[in-house]
């Protein structure tokens, strides 16, 4: 005989009818949503991981933020577990490398100025609107209107690799200025690539017969294809010509985690230098495995 306070079992949970609770206004409804999920947070926490990696945004919100709240939150194994899971997604892994040093930070904020970065840009948008006249109008809200510029002064500052930080200070290295540019573009519905240039990483504009590329150090500063190849002193036909092409997600996480690895070094602040390198050697054998699949 079933004892009427044992807990039920993973397979007779509503995980799908919780859906729903999640945005419930209700102050009892919420109090009895994080009972329910305390008294089962293996299956909850896997519930909520998977709604934060769905389509719905505004879904995936809320589950971070339950997260966050039932202080579910184990910054360097959830960032180990998002490399290892082969699902890249750049604005949730930044965050997640955000979180390997800030555990307790609460990315919805920051994903709302995106938005609101966003929101702004829509408004200014004038249509048709050709792909160049589209980072013009990035260009003015993000460097002019809210002043992002590079971190000359002190580059070094592991501060200026962590997106929330960026969002924060509005300075930062060229890759996470790049960052917010593409998070900014995605959000308007125009598709933008991070290239991985060797010195400075910049965006690339796919969406014209040449492409363009932006200069996010140099204030949105627009270059042509011709430029580019002047600037790394290759040709076309060049292997090396590869370096004017989009990088994976992977790729720029893990450049990133180089950079940290290097500037904690700097600061004589060898535990996180090595969890950096720790993380970029995840990607490598990552990486490694899948091509061996």
């Amino acid at each position: 005989m079933k004892n009427k306070n044992d807990k039920p079992s993973s397979q007779n949970l509503p995980w799908s009818a919780l859906k729903s609770l999640l945005d419930d206004e209700s102050k009892v409804v919420r109090e009895g949503l994080e009972k329910f999920l305390l008294n089962n947070p293996k299956e909850g926490l896997t519930f909520l991981l998977s709604l934060g990696k769905g389509e719905d945004r505004y879904l995936a919100k809320r589950a971070q933020n339950m997260i966050e709240k039932l202080g579910w939150v184990d910054g360097a194994g959830d960032f180990l577990l998002f490399i290892r899971s082969l699902r890249y997604e750049l604005e949730t892994g930044w965050f997640l490398l955000d979180r390997s040093i800030y555990p307790d930070l609460e990315t919805s904020t920051y994903s709302f100025f995106l938005d609101k970065l966003a929101d702004r840009c829509r408004e200014l948008m004038l249509q048709p609107s050709s792909p160049r006249m589209t980072c013009e109008v990035i260009n003015r809200v993000l460097f002019h209107e809210y002043g992002f510029r590079g971190a000359r002064q002190n580059f070094e500052n592991p501060q200026n690799s962590f997106l929330h930080q960026v969002l924060d200070r509005r300075e930062g290295l060229p890759i996470t200025l790049c960052c917010v540019y593409i998070l900014i573009a995605r959000r308007i519905g125009f598709e933008l690539d991070p290239i991985g240039t060797p010195g400075r990483f910049m965006v690339g504009c796919f969406a014209e017969k040449h492409p363009f590329y932006i200069d996010c150090w140099a204030g949105g500063r627009f270059l042509e294809l011709e430029q580019m190849e002047d600037k790394l002193g290759v040709l076309p036909d060049e292997e090396s010509g590869a370096n004017l092409l989009p990088v994976t997600v992977a790729d720029t996480l893990s450049r990133a985690c180089r950079n940290l690895c290097r500037h904690y070094a700097q600061a004589e602040d060898e535990a996180n230098s090595r969890l950096f390198l720790s993380f970029v050697q995840e990607f490598e054998k990552v990486h490694q495995e899948a091509s061996n699949a």
